[in-house]
């Protein structure tokens, strides 16, 4: 397991990113025909061919064809497999603008999609998988029988994570229940034994209760010692599924465990961010949101412009700016309600402006005075807060951070309009709270545009 900026990258994720790197790489480089040709420099094009690679390897994980979180239908891949060079050739294009020699590139446009998108297939299905399961396979323990090592099998079973294999189960003497089906439970002698006749990598801990003695400590540092991962269950749900389980959590984990780091580099560094960037789009986007606004108007009259309190960084409140996508009278008994899924509050128009995200731009406002960021855990009203902070553990870690205009939650679950869906997106908030860095916000501005363009989680 590598660890770039806090990011976890398996060793087989690295090796599938290098493969398909090198991949497109050669594959610009062959459109160009390097060999002989003339009017650009072997340097000129290797610097072409590398801006062409990391911005498909860039729209691919955008696209999510590297996060194995969630198990996609056959369909679905396809179609991320298909857009993301559709998306990322044309922008690779722009990008190498900057580059002599680019029109070689640009006549042969239609060669160089079918290079990526064929050669990207071949690599991933022909080589990189049967190679990962062979050279880098990962065996896996699970320690423990009962419904924390279901789930651990559940997760395995559906994420299947590149190079990951789940040998079996192994029952502890102390614990009765049993949820697994018998024929996955190992039984070789002491843990120590079973882990090196079974070649095991990494053991993980499937046990919410610790205490009196249900674990073989002894036996886990021996195998620690020996070089074998062991891993408990909120770590394996945060490296894996990308986010923090609160059922497993405990106090001292938030307490004595690495990341949740506030430092003043990281704040300036986000700030400046937020900024420029702000500032452009504000710009950029003022002609759309002004036909939004015009549209709202044309079809129900009134405010075009919602202001709503809502609760950010250390628990203070803020006045929150969007696009009106509901009736004037969306909540005429003056209660709050949370949006469902096809809310009949939304207007036609407003049900187009949410889907695009287009409500979301007057926010830029708040990200240029500092109430928000573009990257954090979306913002909610006070009365709701109150709520789900009696309800739910550990709610109020998530306002640490600057609310953002999208999120690691966003990108990684559906629209909430519950406590139990609150509960789930809040695992994921939690998640960013404690490995927040620039490297992870890029990732989750990227995949904010596959969201975007596949409607994903429409409200």
């Amino acid at each position: 397991m590598f660890s770039l900026l806090r990011q976890n990258v398996s060793n087989a994720t690295l090796f599938q990113l290098a493969a398909e790197l090198s991949w497109l790489f050669a594959a610009v480089l062959l459109v160009l025909g390097l060999e002989g040709r003339e009017g650009i420099a072997h340097s000129e094009a290797a610097l072409l061919a590398l801006l062409f690679a990391v911005t498909i390897i860039c729209l691919n994980g955008a696209f999510g064809l590297y996060n194995r979180s969630q198990k996609l239908s056959a369909g679905a891949y396809f179609l991320r497999v298909v857009l993301a060079p559709a998306v990322g050739i044309p922008l690779a294009l722009l990008v190498a603008q900057l580059v002599p020699g680019v029109d070689v590139l640009r006549d042969k446009w239609i060669v160089a999609v079918v290079l990526s998108l064929l050669g990207l297939l071949l690599v991933r299905h022909a080589i990189v998988l049967p190679l990962v399961a062979t050279l880098l396979p990962h065996r896996v323990l699970v320690l423990g029988t009962g419904p924390e090592a279901r789930l651990v099998e559940a997760s395995l079973t559906s994420t299947n994570p590149l190079g990951m294999r789940l040998v079996g189960f192994y029952a502890l003497e102390k614990m009765q229940e049993s949820v697994v089906a018998p024929s996955r439970v190992v039984a070789r002698g002491s843990l120590e034994e079973t882990v090196r006749q079974l070649g095991i990598d990494e053991v993980i801990v499937a046990v919410r209760q610790q205490r009196g003695g249900v674990l073989p400590l002894r036996a886990l540092l021996d195998c620690r010692l020996n070089g074998v991962q062991v891993t408990d269950l909120a770590r394996y749900f945060e490296r894996v599924h990308g986010q923090v389980p609160i059922e497993s959590l405990k106090i001292s984990w938030l307490i004595y465990g690495h990341g949740f780091r506030q430092n003043v580099l990281r704040g300036i560094v986000k700030r400046c961010f937020d900024l420029m960037v702000s500032a452009v789009l504000i710009v950029v986007a003022a002609p759309l949101v002004l036909l939004a606004a015009l549209l709202i108007a044309a079809e129900g009259g009134g405010p075009v412009i919602y202001r709503q309190e809502r609760v950010g960084h250390h628990g203070r409140t803020f006045t929150v700016f969007k696009l009106r996508s509901m009736s004037q009278d969306a909540e005429q008994d003056g209660k709050p309600a949370w949006a469902q899924s096809n809310d009949p509050r939304v207007t036609r128009v407003g049900r187009l402006i949410r889907r695009s995200r287009i409500d979301e731009l007057p926010q830029l406002l708040n990200v240029l005075k500092g109430e928000m960021s573009f990257v954090g855990p979306r913002p909610e009203r006070p009365e709701f807060v109150a709520m789900l902070t009696e309800q739910i553990p550990f709610y109020a870690v998530r306002h640490s951070v600057k609310p953002g205009l999208t999120g690691w939650a966003q990108v990684r679950y559906s629209y909430g309009a519950t406590v139990e869906q609150s509960f789930r997106k809040l695992e994921y908030d939690l998640y960013y709270v404690k490995n927040h860095t620039l490297v992870l916000d890029l990732v989750i501005l990227l995949e904010t545009v596959r969201v975007v363009l596949l409607g994903e989680g429409a409200r």
